[in-house]
């Protein structure tokens, strides 16, 4: 028989999709009602949904939508966001989020999405369903609302490790023209690596060995490579994937989170200041709908662990329903493309032609 992972590939029978229920700020309830959301807008969507089997009986009896699509996963033990992933890697085998991740490693479901702690995910991630040969460092990468006609760019790592070497950031390059190419349809994406400048000359030797690595792989990994672009791009239209180590990535992304909840605030405090702004808010309600779905990070929830044998995807630990069913909409896509098995046959091709350009170069060092 095959499994679940063959037949979304091969695009036969529904995507299986594996999620952990539990460790989200939420709750249980919220992760359930975010995924009434994707069955009632998607019929070709099953779950296996791990946690405590009584409670989720209870949530999930009152929704007719999950009915014959969505089986438990009886698991007991719950990774809060305080406990260590040392810890969860030692003692975590009774966890939901553990027990999620197996159904992708057996081949049960093709993507686990899970809204817990980002730490312990990564590392129960690493060792349940291993890296991708060639990979030194996974990465994890976010969708930024920009001015390109995809409405998104692609950024990584924001978050998986703070450190990247010049190999490491290649990596992330090919693994971000591969999800641009299959998460938003792009066949020769845009990349660039974020400097403090444009200048060929700044920036961190790393940054400048890295340049010179991206730029000389971007035929073979069929993407285009723009060079260094500053912070004042990344929600630009000059790339469309934004390669950082997860240190700079992740503060961005806050600063990002953070600064898009700062204008929502200051918005309404404006248009609450006096009668007449009050009418205008009435007068505008539409264009600011617009505005407020535009920059609502629930639309681009989840992020997505690359460099796996498998595909993950992490939710915002604080995640309502509309959150979830963002991440279950992109989980579900990227099943849909086969994403895992193209990023891997891209990750395994530049790694070979980095090892046979490694080998020419040391064979013209000795003069062979």
């Amino acid at each position: 028989m095959n499994s679940e992972r063959d037949r979304a590939r091969t695009g036969n029978g529904p995507v299986v999709i594996s999620v952990d229920a539990m460790g989200g700020d939420r709750g249980p309830a919220a992760v359930v009602a975010g995924i009434v959301r994707s069955a009632t807008i998607n019929p070709d969507i099953r779950f296996i949904l791990h946690g405590p089997r009584d409670e989720l009986e209870r949530l999930i009896s009152r929704r007719k939508q999950l009915r014959d699509r969505c089986e438990i996963r009886d698991a007991a033990g719950v990774v809060t966001m305080h406990d260590k992933p040392s810890q969860v890697m030692r003692n975590g085998k009774d966890t939901s989020m553990w027990s999620t991740l197996d159904c992708v490693r057996n081949g049960e479901a093709t993507v686990a999405v899970s809204c817990g702690n980002t730490g312990a995910l990564m590392a129960l991630s690493m060792i349940r369903l291993r890296k991708l040969p060639g990979v030194n460092r996974p990465a994890i990468a976010i969708l930024w609302p920009s001015r390109n006609p995809q409405g998104f760019n692609v950024m990584l790592d924001v978050g998986a490790d703070i450190r990247a070497d010049a190999r490491d950031l290649l990596q992330y390059a090919l693994m971000g023209a591969s999800y641009a190419r299959n998460g938003l349809n792009l066949p020769v994406p845009r990349v660039g690596l974020l400097n403090v400048g444009t200048e060929e000359h700044k920036g961190r030797a790393e940054l400048k060995e890295a340049h010179d690595l991206i730029g000389d792989l971007a035929e073979q990994g069929k993407y285009e490579f723009v060079g260094f672009v500053e912070g004042g791009d990344i929600p630009g239209n000059t790339c469309d994937v934004i390669v950082t180590d997860g240190f700079t990535g992740n503060v961005a992304l806050k600063t990002g989170e953070g600064t898009a909840s700062l204008i929502g605030d200051l918005l309404r405090e404006a248009f609450a200041y006096t009668p007449l702004s009050r009418l205008a808010s009435l007068l505008a309600y539409t264009s600011l709908r617009r505005l407020k779905k535009r920059i609502d990070p629930r639309r681009v929830n989840g992020g997505v662990f690359l460099g796996l044998n498998g595909t993950v995807v992490k939710s915002h630990g604080s995640a309502d329903a509309t959150g979830i069913s963002s991440a279950v909409k992109l989980a579900f896509e990227l099943a849909q493309s086969g994403f895992a098995d193209r990023l891997a046959a891209r990750v395994a091709s530049a790694a070979e032609l980095a090892q046979d350009d490694a080998q020419a170069e040391q064979q013209k060092e000795s003069g062979t």
